[in-house]
């Protein structure tokens, strides 16, 4: 069975309409910007916030359909693990396990049995009898999964389930939550801002902005072909929109450029940073895309430096993003505002259509 949301939801100044939907065993990310409607959409999926139209249904299961279906949360077989995890404190972690299925009817014994065995296959065991305050936070998280996989639920929600922990810890459990996703046969929808978490642990993504759904696929197609800005910057792509006529793009945002391959209409034009090359002056045997730019910004990333850019005349892009090693600054000496030129090879630049 598949999971259908066709939400709308009006808040104050707010308002989310988007559908999405999910498959057994698949894992969807909601990915977007702080605001975007992420939360909301998984809280009424939930049925922790009634829609005020659309429809919410698990094959011919309707849980939400304004006027007259609404089925509240403890009523949708549902597990959520949420952004801080929410265990109780006063019960211990086996505790914790073992409360949804208490509060389905299964007996404490039974419950408690099934949730030792659902912390053994976290490698929990024994930690069976600690509180939530003196576990990690990749312990509390595998304890809040187990928690919400216990139930045996059709659906699992995941709020930013690895916003809470440390830099250090994230890598391994996120390694560690894709294998439980993997296993897992039911539905999952994973809501967060981090693209990392989006494109590692998803099958397939679906972007969110101010309450509308801007672009949905695979990570791969995603990352290589983003359609807004908000995706470009999470790929790490210059993206401009433009139309083309032969091997020439008339950018919307103002400047042009050259690209391999002819084609014509609205196109949009995406290459990385890496391919952008600086120069103090003018290089001899200049590509066909060299444009006077002006040094706007300057970033550490990783092991390179990411170098923001601004336009000199009419001809180039408005804005630019160049990605350089650490020499390359120092040989250039830069510094905001410097003026300098910027290079790029028609062949890095990958075009499709709007």
């Amino acid at each position: 069975m598949t999971l259908y949301a066709d939400l709308r939801v009006a808040r104050a100044a707010f308002e989310l309409d988007l559908s999405l939907s999910v498959e057994p065993g698949e894992v969807v990310a909601l990915l977007g910007p702080n605001g975007a409607g992420k939360t909301t959409a998984l809280r009424a999926i939930a049925g922790l916030l009634p829609i005020n139209g659309g429809q919410i249904r698990l094959g011919g299961e309707v849980w939400d359909e304004p006027p007259r279906v609404f089925r509240s949360a403890d009523r949708r077989p549902i597990g959520v693990v949420f952004q801080d995890y929410l265990l109780f404190d006063h019960l211990s972690a086996l505790e914790n396990v073992a409360f949804g299925m208490r509060a389905r009817g299964v007996d404490k014994r039974a419950a408690r049995a099934d949730a030792a065995r659902w912390l053994d296959t976290v490698g929990l065991a024994e930690h069976a009898k600690s509180r939530p305050r003196s576990l990690s936070g990749g312990q509390a998280q595998r304890v809040a999964l187990v928690r919400a996989l216990a139930t045996h639920p059709e659906l699992l929600l995941l709020d930013e389930p690895l916003a809470a922990l440390d830099a250090s810890t994230t890598l391994h459990v996120r390694a560690e939550l894709g294998q439980h996703l993997n296993r897992y046969e039911g539905r999952t929808l994973l809501v967060t801002h981090d693209p990392l978490d989006a494109m590692v642990l998803a099958d397939r993504l679906v972007i969110v902005e101010n309450g509308r759904v801007v672009q949905e696929g695979a990570p791969t197609e995603i990352a290589r072909r983003p359609r807004t800005d908000y995706v470009a910057q999470l790929v790490g792509l210059n993206l401009y929109r433009g139309t083309a006529e032969g091997t020439t793009v008339m950018l919307t945002g103002g400047g042009s450029l050259t690209i391999a391959s002819p084609t014509s209409g609205g196109v949009y034009v995406a290459f990385p940073p890496s391919a952008v090359s600086l120069y103090p002056e003018r290089p001899t045997g200049t590509p066909r895309n060299t444009w006077p730019m002006t040094v706007s910004g300057i970033e550490q990333h990783a092991h390179t430096v990411r170098v923001r850019l601004t336009a000199r005349n009419a001809a180039a892009p408005a804005t630019l993003l160049a990605d350089i090693t650490t020499a390359a600054v120092a040989d250039l000496q830069l510094t905001p505002g410097q003026h300098l030129h910027a290079t790029l090879k028609a062949t890095e630049i990958q075009t499709y259509p709007t």
